[in-house]
């Protein structure tokens, strides 16, 4: 069977648990940290794939790796993957229930890249333009890259405004090749 699949049923049954309980935000909260410990550690995933660790020991560091304030929901559904002998998908699992969290929230990631620091003001008028656009919660990260020169670049969803003057200079470059 597919990984894929397999994590979106798991990510999807906890998604409904947890809205059932009225915990949803708690959740996400909890499994991006969970994503983002195993982005950040690579010796998780190879501790956990780790077939002499026991499920009680890999169990009990899934729960550090969850962060302080992991609630017995999670516990339970460690527990039911760990039983099922799932636990080499959980980043999978985690990652998918961010992504059906968002979605169902309407939360989009954008990013503002720039060739020198905003002001706030400035970011709050950028996430308001795509906040229009997309009709819906933004998260909104914001990045310098000096080889930009001037202007900006604004990603979100799979759009993609490239204001740069590297990127105009480029296209002038590529005319005067032509």
């Amino acid at each position: 069977m597919n990984t894929g699949v397999i994590s979106v049923r798991y990510a999807r049954a906890l998604l409904k648990a947890a809205c059932e309980q009225g915990i949803e935000d708690k959740v996400f909260a909890v499994m991006q940290t969970l994503a983002q410990n195993f982005l950040q550690i690579p010796e998780l995933h190879m501790t956990i794939e780790n077939p002499m660790l026991s499920k009680e020991k890999k169990r009990k560091l899934l729960e550090t790796a969850c962060g302080d304030n992991c609630p017995e929901l999670i516990r339970s559904f460690l527990s039911l993957v760990m039983k099922e002998d799932r636990e080499d998908l959980l980043q999978f699992m985690a990652n998918d229930y961010v992504t059906l969290y968002r979605k169902m929230k309407n939360i989009i990631s954008g990013k503002v890249i720039t060739a020198t620091p905003v002001s706030a003001q400035m970011e709050d008028k950028m996430k308001a333009l795509v906040q229009d656009r997309a009709h819906g919660t933004v998260e909104f990260i914001t990045e310098t890259d000096p080889s930009l020169i001037g202007g900006f670049i604004l990603e979100y969803d799979t759009y993609r405004m490239d204001a740069s003057v590297k990127s105009e200079l480029n296209a002038i470059l590529t005319q005067l090749k032509k």
